[in-house]
């Protein structure tokens, strides 16, 4: 069978990048992002289940109806890795920028574009699909729940966009205080959960989404800088360590063994994230370490390093596009027959479950093909255009520091415009059902972003610099 012409382009692409993979890059930070991805993609296929009973489509939790499965979300709930890989290739990118002269407003505007131009896509094509349904006829509460689910993991971007933000001064306090900022960390996140479970206020926790998460990515400057893997007894002291304190938490403590959110459970380890979520995630950084050695000269085949390469190039593809097979596959299987929906955690049920995961995956492949190039970062023209601004000699700190501004407006709002879309999915008021305060408060922060960018370009890069900062870079940007 031929290959077509766009598919053997890629596969040659994947390839040249590939063969010109620098030495110096760690390829074992992408195999873990890649990993990782894999895995929260596969588990929400298994865990998250659409159903069709008398006529209409709902929706079942495999946590909820099989209590013994509730032990494999510690195989499974892996966003700790995405946050320590982050960690590592933020510091990394923010020391080339600096190095290259940029500052603050140039580096973390690149770093939100690449977050959010697939994103924005994303979230318009579920806004306009949701609306479209509604307007058609289709049952409201059917559109709102597959509204919901499609964006559902909307919230680790908003979360993950603070955290970039937050990364020249997190990793100014790493090198000064080291590993004592994540043990301090810890003990705040504690000390929001014990007044959380103190006192039945599920708010006071809220604070951990960012105080946890914030704790990962500490550890992967110090992997970076070696400060984890200077002694053979550190990785082996994260993963022990971690696993012993997870055990005792979840058993002796008050905390639950899932650590994915089970619906009705009255305390959830994800939502917010607890310090038995952080101790899952210290043990998979003790482990990720101690199979770094092996896997590393498995990762210099080259077929090995071109299967890496090509779920990296999709990575945001993959995360925010891999539910919609889930609702896609259950339309097209479930009301024609074609799937039998037998009682879950049945023989026949889990025989099912491999031709499931099947059947995501083929379109899931066919949206990557689609949309992955959306989220390639842009080529930049070699010749200055009409419309771009040029540079102002005049133009001093003052327009950095406003540059500086609007890219932290920008973060903040579209933070708050993506968490707003992620409680209420792309459905809100009105007939259409189109959610407009998170999707206005979204789309003003890519204003700020744009704004930022227009001003930046007409600004000398030697107005806006940052302050150099010591450490070497281990790899190119990830």
């Amino acid at each position: 069978m031929p290959v077509p012409q766009e598919g053997r382009r890629t596969r040659v692409r994947i390839g040249d990048l590939a063969d010109a993979t620098p030495a110096r890059r760690d390829r074992y930070v992408d195999f873990l992002r890649a990993s990782a991805i894999v895995v929260v993609v596969i588990g929400h296929w298994l865990a998250v289940m659409v159903t069709f009973r008398d006529g209409r489509l709902g929706g079942e939790h495999l946590l909820a109806v099989l209590p013994w499965s509730h032990r494999l979300t510690w195989l499974f709930q892996v966003m700790g890795v995405f946050f320590l890989v982050g960690g590592y290739a933020n510091a990394a990118s923010w020391d080339s920028a600096v190095r290259r002269g940029e500052g603050y407003a140039d580096w973390m505007g690149s770093r939100a574009d690449r977050l959010l131009r697939p994103t924005t896509l994303f979230v318009l094509v579920g806004v306009v699909t949701a609306s479209a349904a509604r307007l058609a006829g289709v049952d409201p509460d059917l559109v709102r729940l597959a509204a919901w689910v499609v964006a559902i993991s909307l919230w680790f971007l908003a979360v993950y966009l603070v955290i970039v933000a937050l990364t020249p001064a997190m990793l100014a306090a790493h090198r000064r205080w080291g590993l004592a900022v994540p043990a301090v960390l810890a003990s705040i996140a504690a000390c929001f959960d014990a007044v959380r479970l103190g006192t039945g206020v599920g708010y006071l926790g809220a604070a951990n989404f960012l105080v946890v998460w914030l704790v990962l990515p500490q550890l992967g400057f110090a992997w970076r800088d070696g400060a984890l893997t200077r002694t053979r007894a550190r990785p082996w002291l994260l993963f022990l360590g971690g696993s012993a304190a997870l055990v005792l938490l979840t058993t002796i403590g008050p905390y639950p063994v899932s650590m994915v959110g089970v619906p009705g459970a009255a305390v959830q380890n994800a939502s917010p994230p607890t310090v038995a979520l952080l101790a899952l995630s210290v043990a998979q950084t003790g482990l990720a370490l101690l199979l770094a050695g092996p896997l590393r000269p498995w990762l210099r085949r080259r077929r090995v390093w071109m299967a890496v390469i090509a779920v990296n190039g999709g990575i945001m593809t993959l995360f925010l596009w891999h539910m919609v097979p889930v609702l896609a596959a259950a339309l097209a299987l479930y009301p024609t027959g074609i799937m039998p929906q037998p009682e879950i955690g049945s023989a026949n049920w889990f025989a099912w479950r491999p031709v499931w995961v099947a059947v995501c995956a083929a379109q899931l492949a066919i949206l990557v093909a689609v949309f992955a190039p959306f989220e390639r970062p842009r080529r930049r023209k070699s010749k200055a255009t009409g419309s771009r601004p040029r540079p102002n000699p005049s133009a001093g700190a003052g327009a950095g520091q406003t540059a500086v501004a609007l890219v932290l407006a920008g973060t903040a709002a579209t933070c708050v415009g993506i968490f707003r879309l992620t409680v209420r999915g792309f459905q809100g008021a009105g007939p259409a059902g189109v959610p407009l305060a998170g999707l206005i408060t979204y789309l003003s922060g890519l204003l700020a972003f744009w704004a930022a960018r227009r001003l930046r370009a007409s600004v000398p890069k030697d107005a806006e610099a940052g302050p150099e900062t010591d450490g070497d870079d281990a790899g190119p940007p990830s």
